[in-house]
């Protein structure tokens, strides 16, 4: 527990980051109100989902109650209320995570109202709330690590539809002289496949954290037209008024200048808005490695106002 919390009369919410390398779960009201906390490795389905349960009844057991939980979730997840397997992850290449009730079992063991979407929508929803986003209607997401994943926020709700938006998977075309033939196993030479920190590891033959010198310089060119292009798609496509880019790899030092270059020149002029020519257009994520327990709390706000909506 945190004793030096701020104290508030706020409802405490509970909240998991459910992530494919660990859980991380956290009771408060945002990322700078955070009262308890804990770190699982994500295992098998059922010891890590007990584990978490237990987390948050030893914490109920100390006197914190929560008001209700939100679960952003590693993908791809059921968001369909209609579906007999909301909230469930559904075909993950994660192993032994195929078909995993993660809604379920919390509603179950905790009886709170709980919020449920994809680590990538909550934590757009936490930039939106405490971030880089406050303030406005319509932006993405994008974070670059080990895969690519995208959210869209518009009129303060994430944008879901048959399924969330997989922005990864958008195609891209090869840059002149890259022979590496893509790592997605799906479609090769998507964005994930050309821009992901496994696309640098294999191309390069280390992370991106350890890339320097002119190797550094060649693989953050490399890099800047390949997400110039997939944010080119989004422009286009989503319209939105800022994209937030969060994620290891974003992190590259000269990275984010250059894909603004890159990404003026892939717009070629249309349609023209001097928005677009801004440095604030494409800006980096504010809340760092810390937005997806925030964005988990976020859902935790939003299931609970639904709740006292219906009742």
């Amino acid at each position: 527990m945190n004793d030096d919390a701020p104290i508030t009369t706020e409802p405490l919410f509970g909240g998991i980051e459910a992530g494919g390398t660990k859980f991380v779960c956290v009771v408060g009201t945002g990322p700078d109100d955070v009262r308890a906390q804990t770190r699982i490795d994500t295992t098998s389905p059922r010891p890590t989902i007990d584990q978490a349960i237990r987390f948050f009844r030893e914490v109920h057991a100390s006197g914190v109650a929560v008001a209700a939980m939100g679960i952003a979730s590693f993908g791809p997840v059921e968001l369909r209320r209609s579906e007999a397997t909301y909230g469930f992850i559904t075909q993950t290449p994660k192993p032994h995570w195929s078909d995993t009730d993660m809604v379920g079992p919390f509603a179950a063991a905790l009886e709170v109202p709980i919020g449920f979407d994809t680590d990538v929508n909550a934590a757009a929803l936490a930039e939106w709330r405490w971030g880089a986003t406050r303030g406005l209607g319509t932006f993405v997401y994008i974070t670059v690590g080990t895969g690519i994943g995208g959210g869209v926020v518009a009129n303060g709700g994430t944008i879901h539809g048959m399924v969330h938006p997989e922005m990864g998977h958008v195609l891209v075309p090869r840059q002149e002289g890259d022979t590496y033939k893509g790592g997605c196993p799906y479609h090769g030479n998507c964005l994930e496949g050309m821009a992901s920190g496994v696309a640098i590891s294999e191309r390069w033959g280390r992370p991106a954290e350890e890339l320097e010198g002119r190797t550094l310089t060649k693989a953050v060119e490399m890099e800047a037209g390949y997400l110039a292009s997939g944010l080119r798609n989004i422009v286009y496509s989503v319209a939105p008024e800022r994209i937030v880019l969060g994620g290891g790899v974003a992190a590259m030092p000269g990275l984010i200048p250059r894909l603004r270059e890159k990404l003026i020149e892939r717009l070629n002029g249309y349609p023209g808005l001097p928005e677009h020519n801004s440095d604030d257009f494409v800006v980096p994520a504010q809340l760092g490695s810390g937005a997806g327990s925030a964005g988990s709390i976020a859902l935790a706000e939003i299931a609970l106002l639904h709740d006292r909506a219906r009742h």
